[in-house]
């Protein structure tokens, strides 16, 4: 029985895996659908490159780091119970890659490649698992702190601050390092549109992600018996309130109705604690990504090209958060939260990510710099980097 337990684990985790994997996918067809039809290219290659480099960081410094476990052992070591922990590697590995993936939105058609790809192993190899030890695996004793001083430790399900508000934070100061986008603003401050490319590659890329999403959030129970249905419909409810959300208050816009769903899943550590009805409450999220969007990108001149920040930084922020209110039995939760614990981790996050984003771009931008020159930028990042085009000239 024991056997049969661990190989359905194996087996649970690797799907959840899988279907992660598979998102990233989603991250490239959402970028691909959003930029120009000259970066095209440089979207898809960042997305598939910058998974292998996190997966090279993560898995010699990385997962050490957060978890304390390595894989400098023989075959026979690592097989052991169906190889559940190098399944559980494989799992977590693709919640790390899609920092960078995040990332790659923001900072879309003027970056460097290399410099990306060198900040894409420093954030993965060492910045995001040093919190995600913190929140996973109760490092530097915080969680034991939260639990006697306020009755519950920090807590999050499925990475809706470890990685998405990470990520959203980590990009903004990226984005905030590199600039606008030539043309984006006139001298007056003017926005100039850059409308989406693609709105079916962007359509694909939404739906990719919804669709994994769910692997996303169920299988971080990370065991069979820890399966939830609960999981699940919640995560229904929230991509279906962040989607009418923003298809109201965007005013039909097809940009803001497909990255809806995205701003309501990514509050996923809600999701574990309390009823759908609860999960409903994902169309505030769908608010925050529209208003902060159209803020970012018109106000306060921050020309994020995705939306990272108010999609996944701020989401997720309010994810972390609103999981100490809404999960509270008094409000038909399960209970075993804390607000507090939840404002102090969420708030722990956005510093780490903050601070890491400055160490390490900051650093790059010195050294040998973020970004492409005028000339580069003008082309387009797929010839200037890639000497191809996404689609021959007719």
């Amino acid at each position: 029985m024991e056997a049969l337990i661990a190989a359905n684990d194996v087996l649970f985790v690797l799907l959840g895996a899988i279907m992660v994997l598979a998102m990233h996918a989603g991250f490239a067809f959402l970028e691909v659908g959003t930029v120009r039809k000259k970066n095209q290219t440089n979207a898809l290659v960042k997305i598939m490159v910058d998974f292998s480099v996190s997966t090279i960081a993560y898995f010699f410094i990385g997962y050490s780091i957060a978890h304390g476990i390595s894989f400098f052992s023989g075959a026979e070591v690592l097989a052991d119970k169906n190889g559940i922990e190098l399944v559980k590697f494989f799992f977590l590995l693709t919640f790390a890659a899609a920092i960078p993936a995040i990332i790659s939105g923001g900072i879309a058609e003027r970056a460097k490649f290399n410099p990306q790809m060198a900040a894409t192993f420093l954030l993965v190899g060492f910045v995001y698992p040093f919190f995600e030890g913190i929140a996973w695996s109760g490092h530097y004793g915080l969680q034991e702190w939260l639990k006697l001083t306020f009755g519950a430790p920090f807590r999050d399900f499925a990475g809706s601050v470890v990685v998405h508000a990470m990520g959203g934070w980590i990009a903004v100061i990226a984005v905030v390092l590199l600039g606008a986008r030539q043309g984006r603003y006139s001298k007056d401050g003017r926005l100039h549109a850059y409308p989406p490319s693609n709105i079916p590659f962007l359509a694909l890329g939404a739906w990719i992600l919804t669709v994994g999403w769910f692997g996303f959030n169920v299988m971080s129970a990370q065991s069979i018996q820890g399966i939830s249905g609960l999981v699940a419909v919640n995560s229904l409810m929230a991509l279906v309130g962040g989607t009418l959300a923003a298809l109201l208050l965007g005013k039909n816009d097809p940009g803001f109705v497909h990255n809806g769903p995205l701003a309501g899943l990514v509050r996923s550590v809600r999701f574990r604690y309390h009823d759908p009805l609860g999960a409903g409450h994902s169309a505030i999220a769908g608010l925050i990504f529209v208003l902060t969007f159209n803020l970012t990108q018109s106000r306060w001149k921050i020309d994020d090209v995705l939306g990272v920040w108010p999609l996944h930084g701020l989401c997720g922020a309010w994810g972390g958060i609103a999981a100490g209110i809404f999960g509270t039995k008094a409000l038909g939760g399960l209970g075993g939260v804390s607000l507090m614990s939840q404002l102090i981790g969420t708030g722990l996050g956005i510093v780490v990510a903050v601070v890491g984003s400055f160490i390490v771009y900051g650093t790059l931008k010195k050294l040998v710099g973020l970004r492409l020159s005028a000339e580069e930028e003008f082309d387009g990042a797929d010839l200037s980097i890639h000497k191809i085009n996404s689609m021959a000239d007719d």
